[in-house]
């Protein structure tokens, strides 16, 4: 590790990272800033005690244009949302809100949003981030609007967390609802719709297994391999399986590949650090089996009361670890001594299970690493460059953060006492 950071430090004494363009771009290299801040995020609307809600949010995930290195896709989740008094209940701050991707160019160390492309279904109809309805990934969440009145949950309700761009121009994007795997076409409509549960379009079901996702710690992270031919799907947190209760001490999560063309599946096994963090945000793809992942604490950097302590890229390689699927394709997914796999809790467990989990080595500590502090809270996008620059996201959660008494207060950072904003951050490392 001494060595790699030594790297990232001759990089940083640049004040940028350079990186060499693809055969297709009108020149050779491009100098990246070690920090691009988006310009002037709209209001979507103010609330009655004065915050400020942005649009914003847009750092769940972030890809690149391969044809233009200037261009970053960028996706929001559901909505400004916090939580509501009542056990699982949310106050959703827009209802209408359509989660959306943002398409931005760097420019003179900014990001300008140049383009939204609008998350719509099958028949051109605007989706939106209400919890979907029961049989269709229902989160067990109840939302409310700002006037304290239910939602009925919506069946085009899409919490979307995972983003990449396909070679066409089309993008996949993984949520934390279903889990469902949705593929859309450049204009942000509908092609397919894959779940656990066979409600989505074209008839493809991904394993039953991940209906047991934890709520609102689904299919957090997505990437395709560089040939185009297989998705990779990341669980953020240990699912509820067979139950809440019966992982609470599990740092088990699972990786789902996903044959595009056959619809094929193998799962595999990863070990979270601790189980304090809030999981795993984000996977991207170095080859067709070796990927680098994001896993973090919830806490803000440069917080002096109560500082971040874990925010850390690994690069993984999923070759030799077990594949853990079942052929039955059981509710609990495959079972080792009538265990589920989150129950093996550890790397003891797995181990006397007989199974390997993927392999992972520590790249980039973002709390050390950076040249300078890493301020946010929610490091959740992860995008790989020609020549090994890593670009990271921020999720800004639209500028507000939960008040306490089921209300929007303004999401200030400790360190700059300023309003958290989307950022993409660039390092330059070594795999």
């Amino acid at each position: 590790m001494k060595k790699e950071i030594t790297i990232l430090a001759l990089a940083f004494s640049m004040g940028m990272v350079g990186c060499k363009k693809n055969s297709n771009s009108p020149s050779q290299e491009i100098a990246y800033p070690d920090v691009a801040e988006a310009s002037d995020p709209a209001v979507l609307f103010t609330t009655s005690n004065g915050v400020k809600v942005y649009n914003g949010g847009f750092g769940s995930a972030v890809a690149s244009d391969p044809n233009d290195p200037t261009i970053f896709y960028m996706l929001t989740d559901r909505g400004s949302n916090v939580a509501g008094q009542l056990a699982n209940s949310i106050i959703i701050g827009k209802p209408d809100f359509t989660p959306q991707i943002g398409k931005f160019r760097l420019k003179d160390g900014k990001l300008v949003l140049e383009q939204t492309i609008m998350l719509k279904n099958a028949a051109g109809d605007r989706l939106n981030g209400i919890p979907n309805p029961v049989g269709m990934g229902a989160s067990g969440e109840t939302a409310y609007d700002l006037n304290g009145q239910a939602i009925p949950p919506s069946a085009d309700g899409i919490d979307s967390e995972g983003l990449v761009r396909a070679s066409d121009g089309s993008f996949w994007i993984s949520d934390e609802y279903g889990p469902h795997i949705v593929h859309f076409d450049a204009s942000g409509k509908t092609i397919e719709r894959i779940n656990p549960f066979g409600s989505g379009t074209g008839g493809r079901k991904i394993p039953a297994v991940f209906a047991n996702r934890r709520p609102n710690r689904g299919m957090e992270g997505l990437a395709i391999t560089p040939d185009g031919k297989t998705l990779v799907g990341m669980m953020q947190s240990p699912m509820y399986n067979p139950s809440k209760a019966a992982v609470a001490s599990s740092m088990v999560l699972r990786i789902l590949t996903f044959d595009i063309a056959t619809g094929a599946t193998k799962q595999y096994a990863y070990l979270m650090d601790n189980t304090t963090l809030t999981g795993v945000s984000d996977i991207v793809a170095v080859n067709a089996t070796t990927f680098l992942t994001i896993e973090r604490d919830g806490l803000f950097g440069g917080d002096i009361t109560n500082p971040a302590a874990f925010k850390k890229v690994f690069k993984i390689d999923i070759s030799t670890a077990t594949d853990i699927s079942d052929v039955a394709n059981g509710s609990t997914g495959k079972l080792y001594g009538g265990k589920t796999v989150e129950e093996l809790n550890n790397v003891a467990g797995l181990t006397a299970a007989g199974i390997a989990p993927v392999t992972k080595t520590l790249v980039l500590d973002l709390l050390k690493d950076l040249p300078s502090v890493y301020p946010h809270d929610k490091a959740e996008g992860l995008v790989l460059l020609p020549g090994n620059i890593l670009v990271i996201s921020n999720d800004d959660d639209f500028g507000v953060v939960d008040n306490g008494a089921s209300g929007f207060a303004q999401k200030i950072l400790p360190l700059t006492k300023s309003v958290d904003r989307n950022r993409l951050y660039f390092v330059k490392i070594k795999l």
